[in-house]
């Protein structure tokens, strides 16, 4: 299953972004107002929870400065990354789409897929006003 936010745009250039996106902290400021929970495991690893929604653990697993951080699950029963693709514009504006990749059963892909392309709508939307 994949989903992709929709692109937005920030005004500041990709290196900012990146380096925003590549402190996982950071994530905390961007979870939609339904969490429940949200705690730093280690410097790259995180633990969150939605209202109604399983504890999902995630880890910087790849980073491409300055276009590309790739977060994964850290284990439980899911398989599945979060990557932020940011393309620059001009040296001080850049782009940041999210996407989802998982690989899911069918009746599990029918479940999840809403509230995670919600999730990440909301995620996409709050980074500009999160720099």
């Amino acid at each position: 299953m994949n989903l992709e936010s929709p692109k937005v745009t920030i005004k500041k250039s990709a290196q900012e972004v990146f380096d925003f996106l590549s402190d996982v902290k950071n994530f905390e400021a961007l979870m939609p107002e339904n969490i429940s929970k949200f705690e730093m495991l280690e410097d790259d690893k995180f633990l969150f929870a939605l209202k109604g929604m399983p504890e999902i653990v995630l880890k910087k697993k790849e980073a491409i400065v300055p276009n590309k951080i790739v977060l994964g699950a850290a284990g439980g029963k899911l398989d599945f990354s979060l990557t932020g693709n940011i393309t620059e514009i001009d040296a001080d504006n850049s782009e940041v789409q999210l996407a989802f990749n998982g690989d899911f059963n069918p009746m599990m892909a029918m479940m999840i897929k809403g509230p995670i392309g919600k999730f990440l709508e909301t995620l996409a939307t709050k980074i500009p006003s999160s720099i």
